[in-house]
């Protein structure tokens, strides 16, 4: 049995979350954390990590001034994380990188296995279009409650691209101050807020007289849910370095 303690229990992806795990065979929630300790799933709720019992995993979906605290309890006990909260300083994220010397972690900004098989085919495909001509844009869309922009899943997207491109784009998030021509090599991203949209990113390799548009649409937050789920089984047990959901979907 994996025993597992959720990191922003009381958001609403702890909620999904909890649904989710109650009805897995071989995993059950030891506890979670929340600065809301109301009880939700039957198992207790607490303000602090340093007050849960021990678990063979950490899911955390929470939000980034948490993360500090989290990072401090995993370099203490050792135990797996599965880190799925966005909008982290480079700072967090060095952090995040050294506990991966002493424990197992995993990080991903988006969950979803359409998402992590899109970064795969992104990597493919770029190197040949861009050497073709085609400019690069990314147009991202989230509910109107969404703090980050861009999303940390278009950042991954652009730096997948980008990886594959040696590295040699630089990222356009604004165009309004300025009055030039695009820069070949640039990489677009804009951000949209508004209503109640999970999440939507559109990945445009536009050319001459030809543009490829590749999208992707989350109708609702189980698909981050259950890849988190994934990730956590995967994760248990596993010898310490920083995983990825490449490494979980093969």
């Amino acid at each position: 049995m994996i025993k597992v303690i959720i990191n922003g229990c009381n958001g609403a992806m702890g909620h999904v979350l909890t649904d989710i795990i109650s009805q897995e065979e071989n995993m059950e929630v030891v506890a979670g954390v929340d600065m809301n300790t109301e009880q939700h799933g039957g198992y207790p709720v607490f303000s602090s990590l340093t007050e849960c019992p021990e678990a063979d995993v950490i899911i955390d979906f929470s939000v980034a001034k948490a993360t500090d605290s989290l990072l401090a309890y995993c370099e203490e006990k050792k135990v797996p994380l599965v880190l799925c909260t966005t909008g982290l300083s480079d700072e967090q994220l060095n952090r995040a990188e050294a506990l991966s010397k002493t424990s197992a972690v995993l990080r991903s900004a988006n969950m979803s296995v359409g998402i992590n098989l899109l970064l795969k085919v992104l990597k493919e495909i770029s190197p040949v279009l861009a050497s073709a001509g085609f400019d690069i844009e990314i147009l991202e869309k989230h509910h109107n409650r969404k703090l980050d922009a861009p999303s940390g899943t278009a950042i991954a997207l652009a730096d997948a691209i980008n990886e594959s491109l040696n590295n040699e784009y630089h990222y356009q998030y604004d165009r309004t101050s300025r009055r030039a021509k695009r820069d070949p090599k640039e990489i677009g991203l804009q951000a949209m807020r508004g209503g109640t949209i999970v999440g939507e990113h559109d990945i445009m390799f536009a050319g001459r007289d030809e543009v490829i548009t590749l999208q992707h649409t989350a109708y609702s937050r189980e698909i981050f849910a259950k890849g988190a789920v994934e990730a956590a089984k995967f994760l248990a047990g596993k010898p310490a370095g920083m995983y990825d959901m490449s490494d979980v979907i093969g």
